[in-house]
Order: C-alpha cells, then sequence, then structure tokens
C-alpha cells in the first residue's frame, strides 16, 4: 500500500509521490511567539513531528523546515503594551515554544529560518512580482493584485474573489487598487522596526516571509506544506498566489491539522480557558501528554478535557507497563527493522494514527499474554514490535528522551533498598506473617512503590502521578 495524504488543494486523497525519488522537502508554518505556547501550538508541533518520523520510517530523507514569524502586527502590539523591545518578546517566546517542543520528544527542524533574516529574499519575491504586474507600491507599502490572479485566487480555499471581503491588513486602505489586495509589504511607522527596500523603509507582510523562505531553502517547487486549518485562508492561500504568479510552483500536496478546543470552547484568554505546557505537566508527565496529542486523527477538531487526558494517562501507561515488564524479563529488544503490516497500513492512509494505535495496544495484549505463558521468544518479538510503533509516534517508554533527568543515577539505590524490603515481605509471607507482608507492601505504596507479584516473582515500578 502506497502513502496517501488528504491533499486540501485538491479536496481528495492523493498518493505522495516526491519530486526527486526517496527525498522530501517538507515546509510547516511555525510559531509567531507574540506569547508562549498553547495546547493547540503543541498539538500542530507533535502532529508534524509524527509526520517527520514516518516518512523518515518509510525510507525518505526528509528536509524539514519550520520558519518562525519573528516581526508581526501583534509582536509589535505586546511590545508596545510592555514596553519591550519587539525582538525581546520574539525571541523570549520562541525559546518558550522551542522548550515545549523538546520536552514533548519532538525532532529539531532542518531548518528553522526567521522572517527577519530574509528581507533581500523578500524583496527579490516582490520584484518578481512588481515586474510580472502582479504587484504595486503605494503609500510606502508594496501589495498583491489579486485581480490579476482573479482565475486562481480562492482555490485552496474554495472561495470566489467575488465573495471576498477587504484584506484588513492595513488602516491605509485607500491607497490600495482593491481592498481585497494583501500587504507583501508594510511602510516604515513612527516605533517600529524597519529594513531598506527599493520602495521604502518598512517590514515585512505575513504572507511574504513564508514564500520566500520555503523556496530558498525546498526550491522553488517542494512537496509538503502544513499548517492548521485556520491558515489555509488567507496566509496559505496568499502565499499560493503571490509563489505561483512569481513563477514558482510551490507546495505540490497540502496538509492541514485541526484545532484544539477546551470543553467544547475556543481558546480565549477573555474565556480564561487557554491550556499552556506547564498546565498539561502538573496532570501528566510529558510522554502521557505527547500521546495524548498524536491519539486523534491530525485532521479532526480535538476537544481536550480533563477526564480525555486522563483516558490518555491510563493508556500510555498500559504499553509503558508492557515495555517494562518485557524488557526486565527478556532484555529491552531493540525495535523491530519494520513495523507491523496493520501499523504500516493505518499511517500510510492519511497518517491515521488511531488506527495504528489500535494495532499497537493489540500487539501489547498479545505481548501481556506471551508473557503470562511465559513464551520469551513471543515477548521479545512483541516487545520489538511494540518499540518499533511508538517509536514512530515518538512515545517509546525506553528512549532516553523520557529518562527524567536524575533517576537512572537514583535507580541502582533504589533497587537496593527495595530489594531488601522485598525479602522482608517475603520471608514474612513464608511465616504466613501476611499482616507484616501487608504493612511492608503498603509502607512501599507510601513511598510511591508500587510492588507486583507475578509468576516469576515480586517486580516493582515507581508511581506515575
Amino acid at each position: 500500500m502506497s502513502l496517501r495524504f488528504y491533499d486540501t488543494g485538491t479536496r481528495s486523497v492523493r498518493t505522495f509521490e516526491p519530486l526527486e525519488e526517496g527525498r522530501v522537502g517538507m515546509y510547516v508554518c511555525g510559531a509567531t511567539p507574540q506569547a508562549s505556547p498553547h495546547i493547540g501550538h503543541l498539538r500542530s508541533g507533535v502532529i508534524y513531528d509524527v509526520l517527520l518520523r514516518w516518512l523518515r520510517a518509510s525510507g525518505y530523507e526528509v528536509t524539514f523546515a519550520r520558519n518562525v514569524t519573528d516581526i508581526d502586527d501583534k509582536i509589535i502590539a505586546v511590545s508596545a503594551e510592555r514596553d519591550v523591545p519587539w525582538f525581546a518578546i520574539a525571541e523570549g517566546n520562541q525559546r518558550v515554544f522551542t522548550q515545549g517542543y523538546d520536552q514533548l520528544g519532538c525532532l529539531p527542524p532542518t531548518i528553522e529560518p526567521r522572517a527577519t533574516g530574509h528581507v533581500p529574499e523578500m524583496i527579490v519575491l516582490m520584484r518578481r512580482l512588481i515586474e510580472k504586474g502582479h504587484a504595486y507600491a503605494a503609500g510606502g507599502d508594496v501589495y498583491f493584485d489579486v485581480k490579476s490572479w482573479a482565475d486562481e485566487y480562492g482555490a485552496l480555499s474554495n472561495q470566489r474573489l467575488d465573495n471576498m471581503r477587504s484584506a484588513g491588513d492595513t488602516p491605509n486602505e485607500d491607497v490600495k487598487r482593491d481592498p481585497r489586495d494583501f500587504a507583501l509589504w508594510k511602510g516604515a511607522k513612527p516605533g517600529e522596526p524597519t529594513w531598506e527596500t527599493p520602495w521604502g523603509p518598512g517590514r515585512p507582510g505575513w504572507h511574504l516571509e513564508c514564500s520566500a523562505m520555503a523556496t530558498k531553502y525546498l526550491g522553488a517547487t517542494f512537496d509538503i506544506h502544513g499548517g492548521g486549518v485556520d491558515l489555509i485562508f488567507p496566509h496559505h492561500e496568499n502565499e499560493i498566489a503571490q509563489s505561483r504568479a512569481a513563477g514558482d510552483g510551490f507546495a505540490r500536496y497540502w496538509l492541514h491539522n485541526g484545532l484544539l478546543t477546551v470543553d467544547g470552547e475556543k481558546m480565549s484568554k477573555s474565556v480564561g480557558n487557554v491550556v499552556l505546557l506547564p498546565d498539561l505537566l502538573g496532570r501528566a508527565r510529558p510522554a502521557e501528554v505527547r500521546y495524548y496529542l498524536v491519539s486523534a486523527h491530525y485532521r479532526s477538531l480535538m476537544d481536550y478535557t480533563d477526564a480525555s487526558l486522563a483516558e490518555a494517562v491510563t493508556a500510555y501507561q498500559r504499553i509503558e507497563g508492557f515495555v517494562t515488564r518485557a524488557s526486565e524479563v527478556v532484555g529491552a529488544a531493540e525495535p523491530a527493522a519494520a513495523v507491523p503490516d496493520g501499523f504500516a497500513a493505518a499511517m500510510d492512509d492519511d497518517l491515521g494514527v488511531p488506527q495504528g494505535l489500535a494495532v499497537l495496544h493489540e500487539t501489547v495484549r498479545e505481548g501481556n499474554s506471551a508473557l503470562a505463558s511465559g513464551d520469551h521468544d513471543a515477548v521479545r518479538g512483541h516487545l520489538a514490535d511494540v518499540r518499533a510503533m511508538a517509536d514512530v509516534l515518538g512515545i517509546d517508554p525506553l528512549s532516553p528522551q523520557w529518562n527524567q533527568a536524575g533517576e537512572e543515577d537514583l535507580r541502582p539505590v533504589v533497587d537496593a533498598l527495595v530489594a531488601v524490603a522485598l525479602e522482608q515481605r517475603q520471608a514474612a509471607r513464608a511465616r504466613k506473617d501476611y499482616a507484616s507482608a501487608d504493612a511492608i507492601r503498603d509502607s512501599l505504596s507510601d513511598a510511591g512503590i508500587l510492588v507486583e507479584d507475578t509468576p516469576q516473582g515480586p517486580r516493582w515500578e515507581l508511581k506515575h502521578d
């Protein structure tokens, strides 16, 4: 079965055929860091990390670019409100984004370009558009002329130009040829950062920067462009218009992830329901949060509730429990070279993670049965398969990513202390002093250590709140 994606551009599921055999160029719209990342940003980061992992597991060499919009109206507004330099706002929040991606096990992009570092490329793109009659300078700004691209403008978002309203992206509407024209470049204003261009000083428009950066690092035509569904219009529509009007093929497949609500409502500061990563990490470990964020299909609307997070924690701990027990019995088997066919089929079908997780959990159940029967060869095979699937999803419990700092250093000490307690418990059970045995077990439980009696003898693990 071949890899297939739902392409927003054609509104259909298409077989993935990269421009160059064995290689993939992928661009994802990253952060506009005017504030710390919320759970929706993190979901997007995790989703495209799974896509990256699956492409690599499928044998592709991937060049992954994820931009940072480090200059923007919102960043400038926060800067003025707090009386802090705009670059300090952008840099500080971007560091929090990076930390959040790292905490959730996201692999780093190949390149993470920043808008402010690519003004020369933007100038070149604007010049090309002006020379081709698709853009014009007016009042210190530079605008894209949507009527010059009327036959194609709106195709991605499935809209007609006649039904569109004003772009609403500048107070200088009176200088536009058409109110629907969008700003490529915004002329200098008092107190705002500026860069010099042939059309006067100013700063980038939101849409221009992505076209300039994507084509710089991935070429005039590349394979995949991703982002949230909220970016389809106007951002991605405008990226396509300015890029193709300039003569670039631009992205061949458009993937869009669904949004995330909280208890059925859109996240909003005014409502007070914005969920940040520290909020989540107060309820679950990073690996459990990641499991939760990958568990729904990437195109679906996801509604966060404390109950749904708790369910995900339980599901992840079932995987973790099997991997821990199996590795104690047969050793930490390396992940299998290839994932099971059912999992591969699910992932090839538009990144069907929910179906893939069903295969993973069925393998865990089979592995637990093999543990119970003492079939170590079967246990070893199931463990390798589980780890291979979990690795694609970034949730392998044995990955160094999920080892808490210092925990491994303390393990030998804890092992020795718990062993003494378990020996005392076993001695109490042998002399039928069950009250003392239970008291030892309860004391260990109070200390955060769970004891499980198995056919191979007692085993223990740390509680995870």
